[in-house]
């Protein structure tokens, strides 16, 4: 099993990075004895302290996502980013509620740093997981709160296993197939970085969301960078 970014991605955005987390035997169920809500609410705090009077389609980590949706075809007022869905809701003042967490730490660490952070249940991925574009014969899929399945557009980028799509428009909404949910017990996480974020920036996210995998979760982590000069890694155990 391994985690791809294809060539294709590349053509486009060459210079993005994505941090991959793997965590393995996670020994709490994540939904289990543990509340990260304070998290949640300093980093909404961070936020709108932070972007308070800011035009949030104008933010240089907003808009970097915005500009890479337009590129193949999804327009961001209709489908935003899941940061900018983050950052908007928190400037509305609107709380983002617990869920499980590692969805929380996710949240939290997405917010604190402004890119977009996201995960799957890595037992539930089937073959090869890849960043890529979608063809144009991609199979239907449900995503989290749809009650009907629909295929990718040709040329969206998506994640996919060996089945299909698990997150359309590249971080927009997930597969329900692979969600992170109480049951899970090897996750794979992952954190994405578009210019002006450097990679110290990101490397720095990176530590962040591993410290706290690791203290709520029991897991043991490996973490690792992805870009054009390294566009693949194992995820086997």
């Amino acid at each position: 099993m391994r985690f791809v970014v294809t060539d294709d991605i590349f053509e486009t955005f060459p210079d993005v990075r994505i941090g991959v987390l793997v965590a393995r035997g996670i020994k709490r169920p994540p939904g289990v004895g543990v509340d990260l809500s304070d998290g949640l609410v300093t980093a909404q705090e961070t936020v709108r302290t932070a972007l308070a009077g800011t035009n949030v389609s104008d933010h240089p980590r907003i808009r970097c996502w915005r500009e890479a949706y337009r590129s193949f075809g999804a327009k961001p007022k209709k489908y935003p980013s899941s940061i900018e869905n983050l950052v908007r809701q928190t400037l509305k003042g609107e709380p983002i509620r617990p869920i499980l967490p590692l969805v929380d730490i996710c949240n939290a660490v997405s917010l604190e740093h402004l890119l977009p952070v996201g995960g799957e249940d890595l037992d539930s991925i089937e073959g090869e997981l890849r960043l890529t574009r979608a063809s144009e014969s991609e199979p239907p899929v449900r995503l989290l709160g749809e009650a009907e399945e629909r295929a990718p557009k040709p040329g969206e980028v998506i994640y996919a296993d060996d089945r299909g799509a698990i997150c359309r428009r590249w971080n927009w909404k997930e597969a329900d197939r692979t969600k992170l949910t109480e049951s899970t017990r090897t996750a794979v996480l992952v954190l994405e970085a578009l210019p002006p974020m450097t990679e110290d920036e990101l490397r720095a996210a990176l530590g962040a969301l591993s410290e706290l995998v690791r203290e709520h979760t029991g897991a043991s982590v490996d973490e690792t960078v992805l870009d054009r000069n390294d566009r693949a890694m194992s995820l086997a155990t």
